[in-house]
């Protein structure tokens, strides 16, 4: 037995996200707690899972505030760092007509880049069943270090992996770069959520069937990949099945921030009750529809973590449609 479901390393910052406009006309910004790993936790806590956050933020009002929603969410925070030096990373998020988005990161540094080896709580790494990380804890030499150190000390206690590229070209100084560290994250990943503009970034090649044989020809360590395809839906390629369900395509959608990760971390729920043997077509598609649904839910509200859905009101939308 372990003492987690699922620990998660990487960012924790604020999402600045459009709030209308003031008396004066200037744009009104709301600070919404985000960061995507922290994201798949606070879902995966309204799924009644045990979880654990590793990172680091700033000591400072932005980081306080991170750190008092993600504990009230019930995420195990114990392994949270506190920079005295260097300010909680920022994002600033402009939405479009669709609700997709586009990022400006002040982040030079950042306090979630100063995450070093020798912060890392070895025996929280070696008690949880599921480890989860993506690419924004290995743009940068020391926290890259530091996750890989993660991922290699949960893999040899038993743990799954469970991997996210997450592609900010912003916050990269090379896209070769970016590229291998997203093939490195892949290359020891046991469960992956990819977005439909990474498969095509890490394979040339916009044909999901074709880009997700090509990965897991390349890593026949990945035994569940999910492709995420936003309004047109998502897939599930385990073993020699392929699934599709389309999106719950039901209207107020206001943005997309946090869907992607409440879809990842639905994934991750149904791993946990299930495992990774025996998996058939009809266990695929009832993971996608759940996994759809909470991630529409998501796109009705502003921010993620604390706009995580109960599972009474994905069950409702599955039973609604």
């Amino acid at each position: 037995m372990k003492r987690f479901d699922v620990v998660a390393l990487g960012e924790l910052l604020i999402d600045f996200t459009e709030s209308g406009a003031s008396d004066q006309g200037n744009p009104i910004f709301e600070a919404n707690p985000g960061g995507a790993p922290c994201n798949v936790l606070a879902m995966l806590r309204k799924l009644s899972r045990t979880c654990a956050f590793i990172g680091k933020v700033g000591n400072d009002m932005f980081g306080h505030q991170l750190k008092g929603v993600v504990e009230a969410a019930g995420i195990d925070v114990s392994a949270l760092r506190m920079d005295d030096t260097v300010h909680t990373t920022l994002a600033f998020v402009k939405t479009d007509a669709y609700g997709d988005r586009d990022f400006s990161f002040y982040r030079n540094p950042g306090a979630d880049m100063m995450l070093t080896e020798d912060e890392l709580p070895m025996d929280m790494l070696r008690d949880t069943r599921i480890f989860h990380v993506g690419t924004l804890s290995m743009t940068h030499e020391a926290v890259r270090q530091a996750t890989k150190a993660a991922v290699l000390a949960a893999k040899e206690a038993g743990a799954l992996i469970s991997f996210d590229p997450n592609l900010r070209p912003p916050l990269w100084d090379s896209l070769t770069e970016a590229k291998a560290q997203m093939l490195w994250g892949l290359s020891q990943a046991d469960v992956v959520k990819i977005a439909d503009n990474e498969i095509e970034f890490l394979t040339g090649t916009s044909d999901y069937d074709r880009g997700a044989n090509i990965l897991r020809g390349r890593f026949p360590n990945i035994r569940l990949l999910n492709v995420t395809a936003g309004a047109n839906g998502s897939y599930a390629y385990y073993q020699d099945k392929r699934v599709f369900v389309p999106s719950f395509l039901l209207g107020g959608t206001i943005e997309t921030t946090g869907a992607g990760d409440t879809f990842c971390a639905s994934v991750l729920n149904f791993v946990l009750e299930r495992g990774l043997d025996g998996l058939a077509r009809d266990d695929l598609k009832a993971m996608l529809r759940f996994a759809n649904a909470a991630a529409y839910l998501v796109t009705t509200r502003k921010g993620a973590i604390r706009s995580m859905p109960e599972p009474a009101q994905v069950d409702a939308i599955l039973n609604e449609h």
